[in-house]
């Protein structure tokens, strides 16, 4: 996994991003598991994962957003992160108070 490699691309590039212990809600956590579960007995030689996204700016006036430009480069540095981090970053991460 190299999710505190993803982060520190992704605040590298000024796009903000934090490691969560949890994958959310029911229906995240369900799609999460499912592809895990999926990987591990037909692909294991593939690598996954679950990205939450934040909402577009449109979409919300009270929560976190980022334009769909920005959301779509993030995306591409988390891929990227993921090609060419075979190992995760050996550092303290996650969510700050």
């Amino acid at each position: 996994m190299t999710i505190k490699a993803i982060v520190h691309e992704l605040r590298k590039h000024e796009i903000p991003a934090e490691v969560s212990q949890t994958a959310g809600t029911f229906v995240c956590n369900h799609v999460f598991y499912g592809l895990m579960h999926e990987l591990a007995l037909h692909r294991p030689e593939v690598r996954g994962g679950f990205m939450h996204v934040p909402y577009l700016p449109e979409q919300t006036t009270t929560g976190p957003s980022l334009p769909f430009e920005k959301m779509t480069e993030a995306v591409r540095i988390a891929i990227a992160a993921c090609v060419d981090y075979r190992r995760d970053l050996r550092q303290t991460a996650g969510r700050e108070s």
